[in-house]
């Protein structure tokens, strides 16, 4: 089996002792909410802002729509990692080739730094509102909440999904407080659940609500943080596993739908009220609420729910970037490494764009990364649907006729709606002179290699049914009851010097048996170790040495074969090179004991060296 999705988390949250329906309900809430952060980013407010001001109460529709779109797609994602035990990435990697996988990787990174931009952006713009901290400064403090992730992550998903949810509170109740001064007509609001696209301007504004509301990075985080749950493997534990999700989506995207409808709404009601139709500018909303509401209170939550919804965000948007990475090409990097990757994307564009052309265009920036959002759409919802609809993949849990349909022509409107919107782009382009024929000729190859993924991801899986793998993960027919034994010649062991020596030591002789070669190992860290290597000789050296020695003579005098070598600088390569160079069967080490800064200055020697080597690793826990 394949490296587990989200792995530091993965079955954290025990639901198998939970016992009555409402109990256990609890246990399975959570993965959603983290979820429905993503649908209520600043990439919706700009979004919101614009429809609501342009248009009034016109594009509420799409709100809906996009709104059901999101819970029948969410449900999916979190069928294939309920049943599966695979997150979306994962999945692709098992089922496509390398060049079709590396692809949708590819796109995959672009839908997560449009993400991250418009939550750098809408970050920025509300630390700016609020404490009148110039934009671009705002856009660096952003850098800083890697170590809130850190924090969460390793305080565990309980605590994490907690922190979400007070976020999800104070989004909520400020515009409930905001709808409440607004007092928007109930009349004109029902109307605007009538389907209806005014201008072409509408469509370019309902396509980037589309894509700002059922986002493809949410797609991959839902299959993965499902996962987060610990339930028995059996039929009805698993179809029980299904249900509670489906309560968990509808209850969190609802409340999602609430705060995204609240403001366009508050939009309407107040600027396309009051003849003003261009405001798509957070920062112009900003301004206006006060003389507009007559509250010097409506301003401050509209900055205060702007932050607490790019901090959410930000955090979701992360996990969903370390899921996609080591999904797609198995590559596993600390998370705040992957953080600040992401991030540094995000930042130097938006700073780019606000330094050259002024910080009236980051309303314009937010609906575009929305839009690039939509476009990435189509090649994550495709591949989904293929698999939850596949019953040599999904077994008894297939999805029906009905729901397939219905998840078919969703991907079917929103590609139409894509094709639209590039067409018409493109001939725009041509016509102004916009684009040189050289720049014009690369535009079109580029997008015919995405027609022909687009073809490949959506007609091959279904002329060949046969390439996705079937459902094994609960089988064990194929097991032979005659097992083999490994038979460890050569353990090498990694000691520090600490309490747990001990156990570590107990754990490794019981591996071995006559004949057995032990190697002790030692790794000094000092700075002189760092710097000369093995031409080190201080005092700590020398002293490390001794105590390395009187290890191997105790074991000696227990009747065993032992030598010792002592590595310098970082263990988590010199551990590794040792244990190679003696060509050991399988290494024993214990765990490191680290708190959560610690881990952060000098990462987590574990997973590096088991990364390192392709023998078995045995942690002792401390």
């Amino acid at each position: 089996m394949t490296n587990k999705s989200l792995e530091e988390v993965h079955a954290s949250v025990d639901t198998t002792r939970k016992k009555g329906f409402f109990k256990k309900l609890l246990a399975f809430m959570g993965p959603a909410y983290l979820i429905s952060v993503g649908y209520m980013d600043p990439g919706n407010w700009a979004t919101d802002l614009a429809g609501g001001s342009r248009f009034g109460y016109a594009l509420l529709w799409v709100l809906l729509m996009s709104n059901i779109m999101a819970v029948l797609l969410q449900s999916l994602a979190a069928r294939l990692g309920i049943v599966r035990g695979r997150d979306l990435a994962q999945a692709c990697r098992e089922n496509y080739p390398p060049l079709v996988n590396y692809a949708l990787y590819f796109l995959a990174e672009i839908a997560i730094i449009a993400t991250d931009l418009a939550e750098v952006i809408g970050m920025a713009i509300g630390i700016n509102l609020l404490f009148d901290i110039p934009l671009i400064w705002g856009i660096l403090i952003t850098f800083l909440d890697t170590f809130i992730l850190l924090f969460l992550i390793n305080k565990g998903m309980r605590k994490m999904e907690a922190f979400i949810l007070a976020l999800v509170f104070v989004i909520g109740l400020s515009f409930l407080i905001e709808m409440f001064l607004a007092k928007p007509h109930a009349g004109d609001i029902l109307r605007g659940f009538i389907p209806s696209i005014p201008d072409k301007d509408a469509l370019y504004i309902a396509l980037g609500i589309i894509g700002a509301t059922v986002m493809p990075h949410n797609l991959y985080l839902h299959s993965s943080l499902v996962q987060t749950r610990k339930f028995s493997s059996g039929f009805k534990s698993i179809k029980q596993a299904l249900k509670f999700n489906l309560i968990d989506s509808l209850v969190a995207l609802n409340l999602a739908f609430f705060v995204n409808a609240a403001i366009l709404i508050l939009a309407a009601a107040t600027f396309y009220k009051a003849g003003l139709y261009q405001v798509a500018e957070i920062q112009d909303a900003y301004k206006l609420l006060e003389p507009l509401l007559g509250s010097h209170r409506a301003p401050v939550l509209f900055a205060v729910a702007l932050i607490a919804a790019g901090q959410s965000s930000t955090i979701t948007g992360t996990l969903a970037g370390q899921i996609i990475m080591e999904g797609f090409i198995n590559l596993r990097i600390q998370p705040w490494i992957r953080r600040m990757i992401t991030r540094l994307l995000a930042i130097v564009p938006a700073i780019v764009v606000i330094w050259f052309m002024g910080e009236s265009y980051t309303g314009k920036m937010l609906i575009f990364s929305q839009v690039i959002l939509s476009l990435q759409l189509g090649f994550a919802v495709i591949p989904l649907i293929h698999f939850v609809g596949n019953q040599n993949y999904m077994g008894h849990f297939v999805i029906g006729f009905k729901t397939k349909l219905s998840a078919w022509l969703i991907a079917g409107v929103i590609i139409s709606l894509n094709v639209w919107l590039v067409t018409d782009e493109i001939s725009t382009w041509i016509k102004t002179g916009a684009i040189k024929p050289p720049m014009m000729f690369l535009l079109f190859l580029f997008l015919f290699m995405i027609f022909i993924l687009l073809l490949y991801i959506t007609l091959v899986p279904l002329l060949n049914k046969s390439n996705i793998r079937p459902l094994d993960t609960h089988e064990r027919k194929d097991l032979s009851p005659n097992f083999k034994y490994p038979e460890y010649k050569r353990i090498a062991i990694a000691v520090d010097f600490s309490n747990i020596d001990h156990e570590i030591l107990n754990h490794a002789l019981a591996l071995g048996k006559t004949g057995t070669r032990y190697l002790l190992i030692h790794v000094v860290e000092s700075a002189p170790a760092i710097y000369f290597g093995q031409d080190t000789n201080d005092y700590e050296t020398l002293q490390d040495q001794e105590v390395l020695k009187r290890y191997a003579a105790r074991i000696r005098d227990l009747g065993y074969d032992v030598s010792t070598q002592i590595g310098f600088g970082n263990p988590k390569i010199a551990i590794p090179q040792i244990a190679t160079v003696f060509n050991a069967d399988v290494l024993v080490l214990g765990s490191h004991g680290h708190k959560w800064l610690k881990d952060l200055i000098f990462g987590t020697t574990i997973n590096a060296v088991r990364h390192s080597i392709n023998i078995p690793v045995l942690v002792v826990q401390r």
